[in-house]
């Protein structure tokens, strides 16, 4: 969850080469000689041949070597911008190998973690694994598109290895799991290098109210990389700023209300919040059954749609996923089509924008990205409000049924997820247990940052089973359903929904619903800086920002659809590049 709702530039980047798209202009038909040039000597004649097919000489030549990896290989590879077609093209070449990737990986982490703390422990087992891949593919053994390719996962999904799963609290450091979470084992299957566990807000920002985005006691304050102590976002720090600038080729993020959105808002990335239930969150340190979900965050669409196609799928630990409609996860890499606006009705909830002298930059950002849309065939919609959007607003400041879903949630899940620990050092229970703890262990920094979250969850003495909940959830349900983003897409027969980010997360969290956001453009470089009450720049020069695609569930494909083609028209995350970024390469093997 997000408590704030509201560089170097590096060399050798990869240039693709395609072929000419058509035979030269000119025709290749005999001409009768010249009359003012009657007859042309040998030399003449060759020097002229020579002229006129030297290029395509050059050009078979580039494209042979493009085609065999000999190419990629000649050149360190940008780390910053390579994607996963890149790097699966030098490792099918065998410019590098995953251990030359991983080890990459590491000393990019080593370089800039002590400054930005994104990375809470490096896997003891990462280089091991990347060489059992090398191994495989060695043999003829492809586990998939993504074989020996590392990626970060948010310190609250488990794995079972050397690595704690913490969600940032000493309080279940040394504390071990019987099994990987599912997401993990399905990367794991795919023959995916599992790097490091990636620092967040601790427990997902469901602690404190006077806290900081992207802090934990075990892992320190994470800073993006745009803007010198910059605020991250979160939860889903680590995993943002990791992606962001290439500490790897992807990561894993939880969301329960914007904690995937809003640090790829933040951090100018891709960020996939699927509906609940199309991946697992079985062994994933919980909130909300009702609200939390798992994916991607990458550089690019395509990134992030290649991870979401491992991840997603059926999981009998978690019976969410059995609502899915279908019995294999579609291939979300076929929604990568650039014509897919065309025709598309896309929404404005015109209603959610509010007024602030530094949402400028954002609003502006957000008009031009509109015509952007219908120049790509898209019609637009505007004002398709959500219907009960006052009666939201009301609410939070009154009654807070969506508070009351979290607490009652969190109290009964985190109980479970406890429950299922092979290990527990400190025999903690419950949240009664946790709380306790925090409060009374230095390192946990209570009471500077607090447990008011907590204390408002546990004083609601229920948990989800009590009627009470069951009403509070109904009534939230309505508000990002039919009274939000379900109901605006059914009245005005719409394909999806956009917002700038920032607006986007909170009403279709309530209803489990899916939404993409994708990088759309920076504050000025002459920005006035905000700061947080912690210090940290909240808004500042160069700083990112992002445009989101609502829909209904399981519209994973379509929404992934227009994210791409709208990035593709735009390569708005190329604009303005992070003021830190490592210096380590990928160098060729040979």
């Amino acid at each position: 969850m997000d408590k704030y709702p509201e560089g170097s530039r590096l060399r050798g980047r990869l240039r693709k080469y395609q072929p000419f798209p058509s035979e030269p202009s000119h025709s290749r038909e005999k001409k009768p000689e010249s009359k003012q040039f009657p007859s042309l000597s040998l030399q003449y004649k060759i020097l002229l041949a020579t002229m006129l097919f030297f290029p395509f000489v050059i050009y078979a030549l580039i494209w042979n070597l493009a085609e065999s990896g000999t190419l990629i290989g000649t050149l360190p590879m940008d780390l910053l911008d390579a994607g996963a077609e890149e790097l699966i093209a030098g490792l099918e070449s065998g410019s590098w190998t995953s251990v030359d990737l991983t080890k990459a990986y590491i000393a990019r982490i080593q370089e800039v973690n002590p400054i930005l703390h994104a990375v809470t422990e490096i896997n003891p087992d990462a280089l091991f694994i990347a060489a059992s891949m090398d191994a495989e593919r060695a043999g003829g053994m492809i586990r998939s598109p993504l074989h020996g390719i590392p990626i970060l996962i948010k310190n609250n999904i488990a794995t079972k290895d050397q690595m704690s799963n913490t969600a940032g609290s000493y309080l279940l450091l040394n504390a071990t799991v019987p099994r990987d979470a599912h997401v993990v084992a399905k990367l794991r299957a795919a023959g995916v290098v599992i790097l490091g566990k990636s620092n967040l807000s601790q427990w997902a920002n469901f602690r404190s109210s006077n806290s900081s985005n992207g802090w934990s006691a075990y892992g320190g304050q994470v800073t993006g990389a745009y803007y010198p102590n910059m605020d991250p976002s979160g939860s889903s720090s680590g995993s943002g700023v990791g992606s962001s600038i290439g500490l790897a080729f992807a990561s894993l993020g939880t969301e329960t209300s914007g904690s995937i959105l809003s640090p790829s808002d933040k951090n100018n990335l891709v960020g996939i919040k699927p509906t609940v239930g199309l991946t697992s969150r079985a062994l994933v340190i919980p909130i909300s059954e009702h609200q939390d979900t798992v994916g991607p965050m990458a550089r690019t669409v395509t990134d992030a749609a290649y991870v979401l196609s491992i991840i997603a799928g059926k999981d009998t630990n978690d019976n969410y996923t059995w609502s899915q409609p279908w019995n294999t996860s579609p291939d979300y890499r076929r929604a990568l089509k650039f014509s897919s606006l065309r025709g598309a009705r896309i929404g404005i909830p015109r209603n959610v924008f509010s007024a602030s002298s530094t949402n400028g930059p954002v609003l502006q950002a957000f008009e031009e990205s509109i015509q952007v849309l219908k120049r790509a065939g898209a019609v637009i919609v505007d004002n398709s409000n959500y219907s009960a959007y006052g009666q939201y607003l009301a609410d939070s400041s009154g009654v807070d049924n969506a508070g009351i879903v979290l607490g009652a949630d969190f109290v009964s899940n985190l109980a479970t997820y406890l429950s299922k620990l092979t290990s527990n050092p400190l025999n903690i229970k419950n949240l009664a247990d946790v709380s306790t703890f925090t409060e009374s262990f230095p390192p946990e920094k209570y009471p500077d940052r607090d447990t008011a979250i907590w204390d408002q969850a546990l004083s609601l003495g229920y948990n989800n089973t009590d009627f009470r909940f069951w009403e509070a959830y109904q009534f939230t349900s309505f508000l990002g359903g039919e009274g939000g983003v379900t109901g605006a897409l059914r009245r005005n027969n719409l394909s999806a929904l956009i917002l700038p980010t920032r607006y986007a997360a909170v009403i279709p969290a309530l209803a489990g619903l899916p939404v993409v956001t994708v990088p759309m453009g920076f504050y000025p470089a002459n920005t006035t800086v905000i700061k947080s009450a912690r210090n940290l720049v909240q808004i500042g020069p160069n700083m990112p920002f992002g445009l989101s695609f609502l829909g209904p569930a399981w519209s994973e494909e379509t929404l992934i659809s227009f994210a791409y083609a709208f990035e593709q028209r735009t390569h708005a995350r190329l604009r303005v590049k992070p003021y830190l970024v490592p210096n380590t390469q990928l160098s060729p093997s040979h």
